[in-house]
């Protein structure tokens, strides 16, 4: 069956397309993206969220990120008062932690406190403890958990200034950082701990195979 000139100049034209198509994937060669495989949140890769910050540990040390990051880390902004999201989100990446201490990859999670009136060093070491053993609180002045928080792009504010039970609103990402690397994903509230270890393994076991 002959086509008439109009479907064949289309199928002509579709043609060309996928072969220019072909081409420009093969001329971009294998991607430089050692993570490509693990994504599903973010495309591309570090550098877009994260940066450097100093604040003060549960312990009552100033730390920069180049001390809390020495390991491949789960990152949270919360605070400590928060009635149910923050308990709920950390108690999922501690399970995702423990999941993935089963299968041999060592991992820190890491929680940093929004709430610089009420949340002090003491009370920060009381919860992370309760999360995991290795979690690690920290906190700091506004400015700097202010520019913490710019850093990677969250958001809190705190509803009553000055009220000792005010609530704060944030966001509720959990973001995955790597040491000298930086921020390399996040992960949603609705990423379960299975999920969350799962995407974890395959980051890491990127990142050791590049190494």
């Amino acid at each position: 069956m002959s086509l008439s000139p109009r479907t064949a100049a289309i199928a002509a034209t579709a043609v060309a397309i996928l072969a220019l198509g072909g081409m420009w994937f093969a001329s971009q060669g294998p991607s430089d993206d050692m993570f490509a495989q693990c994504r599903r949140g973010v495309v591309g890769g570090g550098g877009q969220l994260g940066g450097p910050f100093t604040l003060v540990s549960e312990t009552g040390e100033t730390v920069t990120d180049k001390d809390v990051f020495t390991k491949p880390s789960l990152l949270y902004f919360g605070y400590t008062y928060c009635p149910d999201v923050c308990p709920l989100d950390n108690a999922r990446n501690a399970e995702a932690t423990m999941l993935l201490d089963e299968r041999g990859y060592d991992v820190t999670p890491v929680f940093v406190s929004v709430d610089t009136e009420r949340d002090t060093p003491e009370l920060l070491r009381e919860f992370t403890d309760i999360m995991h053993p290795r979690m690690i609180g920290l906190t700091g002045s506004a400015e700097q958990v202010a520019a913490a928080s710019k850093a990677y792009r969250t958001y809190f504010k705190v509803q009553s200034p000055g009220d000792p039970y005010t609530l704060i609103d944030h966001s509720t990402q959990t973001y995955l950082v790597f040491p000298e690397i930086g921020f390399v994903d996040f992960f949603n509230r609705d990423t379960s701990a299975e999920e969350m270890a799962d995407r974890v393994a395959c980051f890491v076991d990127a990142w050791k195979g590049a190494k």
